[in-house]
């Protein structure tokens, strides 16, 4: 009898111990996809803020494939910008808010190995546009810029930048 009790007890002890699992399907497909659309969505607002910017600037800027905006506002007479060079550059970056994040008056002309130092890939791309003398504004949208997590100084997640640049040397 008390085996019997005991042998309830157990069986209502774990019959209520006993977790409900539900199952929940994942379509993977429909979760890349929507991931893909959101993406999308926020390219296309940042775009628009970048062509905002733009325009109430009256910049009549050049956008690559890429989606990088360039305007050369001072014409110098130097060599062509090219893969594999040294470029010396002043520059002055900025928010599209007006913000000033970096600038070279403070830390000097900065030398970078186009397309093989680690600076942002919309610069790497802008400088070859020009050459030695050239002044201008080039609009890096975030995915050219710093991407989704900023520098973790001065420029935030997913921020779009400008740089007014002049071309100061290469070798």
């Amino acid at each position: 009898m008390l085996n019997r009790l005991l042998l309830v007890c157990c069986v209502v002890l774990f019959s209520s111990c006993k977790e409900k699992k539900s199952t929940v399907i994942i379509n993977e497909r429909e979760v890349k996809e929507s991931l893909i659309e959101i993406n999308r969505a926020k390219v296309r607002l940042e775009n628009n803020q970048i062509d905002s910017y733009v325009n109430r600037h009256g910049w009549p800027v050049l956008t690559t494939g890429t989606g990088l905006r360039y305007y050369i506002y001072e014409r110098g007479e130097g060599r062509s910008a090219k893969s594999n060079m040294t470029a010396t550059v002043e520059y002055c970056v900025t928010l599209l808010s007006g913000d000033t994040a970096y600038t070279s008056r403070e830390s000097g002309p900065q030398d970078f190995l186009i397309n093989m130092d680690n600076v942002e890939s919309g610069l790497h791309e802008g400088i070859q546009y020009m050459k030695v003398g050239d002044r201008a504004k080039l609009v890096l949208p975030s995915y050219l810029a710093h991407g989704l997590v900023g520098d973790s100084k001065k420029i935030p997640p997913r921020t779009s930048i400008v740089y007014d640049i002049k071309l100061v040397s290469l070798r």
